[in-house]
């Protein structure tokens, strides 16, 4: 499952540089997460990073994109390959 940034974000940028893929980027109001690019970190971290560096717990699971770990396992290589 991609995760997603909400409204509490404070847009500190700390979560942009800990990104493996790339997926989160300046948004209007607040940064955003590619959720075609956004692996949960798996393939290169044991969890999210930017979870674990955002001081306004503002990053959530995004229901909307519901994936295996299989499933990310599977677009972490297709974007790293």
């Amino acid at each position: 499952m991609a995760l997603l940034i909400n409204q509490d974000c404070t847009n500190c940028d700390a979560c942009v540089p800990v990104c493996p893929n790339e997926a989160i980027a300046k948004g209007d109001p607040v940064y955003v997460i590619d959720a075609l690019r956004c692996t949960e970190c798996v393939g290169a971290h044991d969890e999210p990073q930017c979870k674990l560096v955002c001081p306004a717990d503002c990053i959530v699971a995004n229901p909307d994109y519901a994936e295996s770990q299989d499933q990310l396992m599977e677009k972490y290589r297709a974007l790293h390959g």
